[in-house]
Parts: C-alpha cells; structure tokens; sequence
C-alpha cells in the first residue's frame, strides 16, 4: 500500500465521490491484494469471468504491485489503466473485493482494507491478497491457465 498522507482528508472514501478523489486519495483505494494483476477467462456461453492464478509479467508476488508501476502501459500495452473514468467500463474486471469496484458499487470498503484498519499488511492478513499465490505469464502457456483456476478459498 502506498503510503498514507496528511494531504487524505479523513475518510475521504465514505464522502468523497471516486472522480473528484485527489490522485493521492485514488491510489491509496487500492488495498495492495494483486488480484487486478491476474489474467483472467471469460466463459464465452455464460459470461462468466474466472479468475486465475495466473499473474501480469510485471506483478510481484512478493510485494503484490507491479514491479514497473510507473511505466506499465508502456511494458504492457494491454494494462488496463484504472481511472474514474475507465471504472465504469472495467468495474467488471475487477474482483468483487476490490476497493474501486466497491465503492462504484457504493459498497462500503471490508473491514480488512487497509484504510479501514490502518494496517497496510491487513488484506495480506486477512488472506485477500495473492502474495506468494501467483505464477508468471511467463512461464504458463495461455492454453495452461484453466489449470491455474482460482477457487472459492482463494
């Protein structure tokens, strides 16, 4: 997680509307769980979207951020860069869990998330995170990833 700012206006995420977040209050929604990162299937009868277990080239399984943040877009043309703007489009995309999501939902942030708990490890605790979970796309050939499937414990 990124670090906390005395720029946050206090519970900014229960007040404050998801397009006129401060950039600082933005990146600090995101709870640090990796899941984002993941390549992900579609069941093309149901529309389905499963999850895998297998992880973007640039995500780090041990910190899960990306390892090349800043320049993703340009080392992974197809990153998805989440703004207010795009979230509307890529809400789907994104894990049930995931704080953007959430809150365009207008649920509330888990208990576990760092902004709630004041604990930047607390998604990794709570076991919400892929920390030391995920394999690379670098080493799982696309017709492999059903082998990889993310299950209801994960």
């Amino acid at each position: 997680m990124r670090v906390m700012s005395d720029s946050l206006r206090p519970r900014f995420w229960e007040t404050v509307p998801l397009d006129q977040m401060t950039q600082a209050e933005w990146e600090t929604l995101c709870d640090g769980c990796g899941r984002c990162c993941l390549n992900k299937l579609e069941d093309i009868d149901t529309e389905e979207l499963i999850f895998t277990r297998v992880a973007c080239r640039l995500f780090d399984d041990s910190t899960c951020r990306c390892a090349r943040y800043e320049m993703r877009k340009q080392i992974v043309p197809e990153c998805v860069v989440l703004t207010p703007r795009t979230l509307p489009e890529i809400a789907y995309w994104m894990p049930p869990s995931c704080a953007y999501r959430r809150l365009h939902e207008g649920k509330r942030l888990p208990v576990w998330h760092p902004l709630r708990s004041g604990d930047p490890a607390s998604a990794h605790r709570a076991g919400m995170s892929m920390q030391h979970r995920t394999v690379s796309e670098q080493i799982v050939p696309l017709e492999q990833w059903e082998d990889y499937l993310l299950d209801d414990n994960d």
